[in-house]
């Protein structure tokens, strides 16, 4: 049992280099095959047991308004050295535990190798119909790189590539 405790702390130490407030912008192809512009940010924080990593994009409309998207999701150590579950829901007993795929709901996790924070996303269709969206946060001089991408049963549909300068 130490063992697995002490991979959790050798892991949960890895986040100390990825904690900030990071933004940038980004071109993104819309469906229409337009380009837009996305202003995106992340806060990554330590928690008593893990980390958080909230991130935001705005999207500007041609008409003004803005469509501005939030996540915030805790992850805390497994016994797997540098991988990390999320910690998105309460059970009966005030445990967190993972959100259940089969109920629509998006299966995460996370994993630090070397300088790259991956943050993984799994939803199943209705219809049995998967995406993955896979976000990699790589530090280099002055912020992150941010690389995304999303596939759909296999096929990619999306790949935004930006960097984030640190505040």
């Amino acid at each position: 049992m130490a063992a697995v405790a002490l991979s959790g702390q050798i892991a949960f130490a890895d986040i100390s280099r990825f904690v900030g407030e990071y933004s940038g912008r980004a071109e993104v192809e819309t469906r229409a095959g337009d380009i837009s512009l996305r202003d995106m940010s992340v806060v990554i924080r330590e928690t008593k047991i893990g980390y958080s990593v909230t991130w935001t994009s705005t999207t500007e409309k041609d008409d003004g308004r803005r469509k501005v998207k939030s996540y915030q999701i805790e992850f805390q150590p497994t016994e797997r050295d540098g991988v990390f579950s999320a910690a998105m829901k309460r059970n009966v007993f005030g445990h967190t535990e993972q959100l259940d795929p089969m109920k629509g709901e998006p299966y995460v996790w996370s994993r630090i190798t070397g300088d790259t924070l991956t943050v993984f996303s799994m939803f199943v269709a209705p219809n049995g119909d998967y995406e993955m969206q896979q976000y990699d946060r790589s530090l280099i001089e002055g912020g992150l790189q941010l690389n995304f991408n999303s596939h759909r049963n296999g096929i990619p549909t999306r790949f935004i590539s930006t960097f984030l300068s640190r505040q």
